[in-house]
């Protein structure tokens, strides 16, 4: 399932214009928001709203990151591989999104409401750990820090994103109460991303 010879081989210029249309679509579901909220189109809870979407979109974009290299190796687009650290930092930046609308607008940084709701709700225990992972991996992810840490430790370290990715469904899953099926999907998705990473590293 090789892609033609024209889309695996792009110039430097073609992979700048890339990564800028890439940017570009990432920033929508943001941009969505403001309008919506703009023209009062979030429905009756907007808070609410904005915080399950910068949930689902950080979730979204870490199996999207997950699935570059499985996606690299079966298509030959190896020019993928430059996407991808963009797309794990637009997962870090909807995760914090994310949290941001939980702790101000939700919450009003009230931090002993907050330290109850993690103790007494696991989902939210769940996301704080999945958040908190992520962190060094963003902090990580310039050519600076894998010069620092050796590249074989930067390695081991950005492994985490598949515990990241767990958490995240995992969280996703304990929050919803009746209808599973999108935290089903994810599960599903995930876990044919774990059999192509097996798979391909048995290969």
């Amino acid at each position: 399932m090789q892609a033609p010879p024209a889309l695996r081989m792009l110039s430097a210029r073609q992979i700048a214009a890339a990564k800028v249309i890439v940017f570009a679509l990432s920033l929508l579901p943001l941009a969505w928001w403001v309008w919506g909220f703009n023209r009062d189109l979030l429905g009756a809870n907007p808070v609410e709203t904005i915080t399950h979407g910068t949930g689902d979109w950080c979730l979204r974009f870490l199996l999207i990151t997950l699935a570059v290299t499985p996606t690299r190796k079966l298509t030959g687009l190896h020019w993928l591989l430059r996407l991808r650290r963009m797309l794990g930092l637009f997962a870090f930046f909807y995760g914090s999104l994310h949290l941001t609308t939980y702790l101000w607008l939700d919450q009003f940084f009230d931090w002993g409401a907050i330290l109850k709701d993690i103790v007494k709700r696991p989902f939210i225990t769940l996301g704080f750990a999945a958040y908190l992972l992520m962190v060094p991996l963003a902090l990580t992810s310039f050519n600076a820090a894998i010069r620092w840490i050796g590249g074989r430790n930067w390695q081991r370290l950005h492994r985490a994103v598949y515990a990241v990715a767990i958490l995240g469904v995992l969280h996703f899953w304990w929050l919803v109460k009746r209808d599973l099926t999108e935290p089903i999907i994810y599960a599903v998705l995930l876990s044919g991303l774990f059999a192509a990473r097996w798979h391909y590293r048995k290969a």
